[in-house]
């Protein structure tokens, strides 16, 4: 079903986006590129991610920002201090829109390196980029519908990338399984992440941040980082050595 397929087009793609480009690349730099290949990729990222694009900038900083104050109150996005996934990802809006409009004064230690570009941001960001998207996804849907629960999908299409954040921000801190034992609540969601293209291994990547590959055990196959390493096979980018300690 066409339909189907175009929703698994936009899960898959913009979550590997996410995933490759604003999680590993713009949070963590696990690896380079050039500039120009950056700019490929936030073009990518838009076409992907549609009416719900995030900003490498704002998600890049404020991922940081969970990283140091995981669980606590200072942490953007936390089921310990929300009082549910709603309270939580209206929470982590306002401070993602506060870093993009520059409207709070963010350490240097979080800004560091994270790539930004304005002038696209701005655009892709937009009210008007959003209900293009938006518009497109509908008359998709008006053309190819053939059964009437396939409407149902498309809140799924306006809203893709905040689901991916509810999956691994709320879901990923309450249910799954630890292969490390640490001062956070984070788990592992799957034991083999075909969902979420490796981001399920939330766990392991608290434990090893700045660890290209999320899986640790020989079941735990991180999608994303396969083909980030052929990526970096092919040229594309270049993978950083990372020591991983014990």
């Amino acid at each position: 079903m066409v339909i189907v397929l175009f929703v698994l087009v936009l899960w898959y793609g913009g979550l590997f986006f996410q995933s490759f480009f604003l999680h590993r690349y713009a949070a963590h730099q696990v690896f380079t590129m050039s500039k120009l290949m950056e700019r490929i990729t936030f073009v990518l990222t838009w076409i992907f991610q549609g009416s719900s694009y995030l900003s490498a900038y704002g998600y890049g900083i404020m991922h940081r920002m969970h990283h140091a104050y995981t669980d606590t109150e200072k942490d953007p996005h936390s089921p310990s201090h929300d009082a549910n996934l709603f309270a939580m990802m209206w929470k982590t809006k306002t401070i993602y829109q506060d870093i993009n409009k520059e409207r709070i004064t963010i350490d240097e230690r979080f800004t560091k390196n994270v790539p930004q570009w304005k002038g696209f941001d701005k655009f892709a960001s937009s009210r008007f980029s959003r209900l293009l998207w938006i518009s497109l996804y509908i008359l998709i849907f008006v053309y190819f519908v053939t059964a009437w629960w396939q409407w149902l999908l498309l809140p799924i299409a306006f809203l893709m990338a905040p689901i991916h954040g509810v999956i691994i921000n709320w879901f990923g801190h309450i249910y799954g399984y630890v292969n490390y034992t640490m001062k956070n609540t984070s788990k592992n969601l799957f034991r083999f992440d075909f969902l979420m293209m490796g981001e399920g291994y939330h766990n392991n990547h608290h434990k090893h941040a700045s660890r290209a590959n999320f899986g640790v055990k020989w079941y735990e196959v991180d999608i994303t980082f396969l083909i980030i390493k052929l990526l970096d096979a092919v040229g594309f980018i270049q993978l950083k050595p990372i020591r991983i300690k014990k």
